[in-house]
């Protein structure tokens, strides 16, 4: 936080800029008039509103995702001084400053704080992460769920597939095909549902394969990290022993 010359709180921001992946990137730094309780997002928005860097250069408005604003949609997660977070809830007096903010690493650049995270919802679409449905008609009331597992099950629900904890992941690399934590935990949570457990044998034998839940080390990061606390390492460590039992079965039925 810095004063103006008329004794007005500025707000520092520097955002790593790229206007394409195949273009160099460069630092801009802007300074924003505080308020109370201001977020990330407010910045971006009032930067975008006046795109004139501290210097006094006009350039082009900065390029981000997001949705809700509310910690609900998933899609602000950004580096923020370095960390990796929900840009909508992360508050301006509780950071230090000047606050850098950058793309997420782990995910194709599209330009400056927007990336393309496409490979997060086709593993979703490999582990059949849903609850199958015959038709779209009236089916009726579901097979009852017992209050003990609805409680132990609502947290893995709370995912909002933001990509914070495949962005912290040591495993999780542009390279490879490491499904991440994410998509093991939602995994979990639609086996262990009295419907969706219809496909819970396809799911595993996904996560058999080259990525699925055998490439975790189990780091720890991506629960440190998640914006939801999720624990995803008791749901890493639950798939993995569902994969053991059921190469297991697969193993003594031939």
């Amino acid at each position: 936080m810095v004063a103006s010359n008329t004794g007005e709180r500025k707000v520092i921001i520097r955002i790593r800029r790229q206007d394409g992946p195949d273009k160099p990137s460069r630092w801009e730094e802007f300074a924003i008039p505080h308020r109370p309780n201001m977020n990330i997002i407010s910045c971006l928005q009032y930067i975008a509103a006046h795109p004139v860097t501290t210097d006094g250069k006009s350039t082009t408005t900065p390029v981000w995702d997001s949705g809700c604003l509310e910690e609900v949609c998933g899609a602000c997660t950004m580096l923020i001084n370095g960390q990796t977070r929900q840009s909508c809830s992360a508050l301006v007096d509780k950071l230090d400053q000047p606050i850098t903010l950058e793309p997420m690493s782990k995910f194709p650049l599209v330009r400056d704080l927007f990336v393309d995270r496409q490979r997060l919802f086709n593993d979703l679409k490999r582990v059949k992460a849903w609850v199958p449905i015959d038709g779209t008609y009236d089916l009726g009331p579901g097979p009852a769920m017992p209050q003990e597992l609805q409680d132990e099950r609502y947290p893995l629900s709370r995912c909002i597939s933001c990509g914070c904890c495949l962005e912290a992941c040591p495993q999780y690399t542009p390279v490879n095909q490491f499904v991440g934590a994410a998509i093991l935990s939602q995994a979990r949570l639609f086996n262990d549902h009295p419907t969706g457990s219809a496909l819970k044998a396809d799911r595993l034998e996904s996560l058999m394969e080259d990525g699925g839940a055998g490439d975790c080390s189990k780091a720890g990061n991506c629960v440190r990290v998640c914006p939801k606390e999720i624990p995803l390492l008791e749901s890493i460590a639950a798939v993995q022993r569902q994969v053991t039992v059921h190469t297991i079965k697969k193993f003594f039925s031939r």
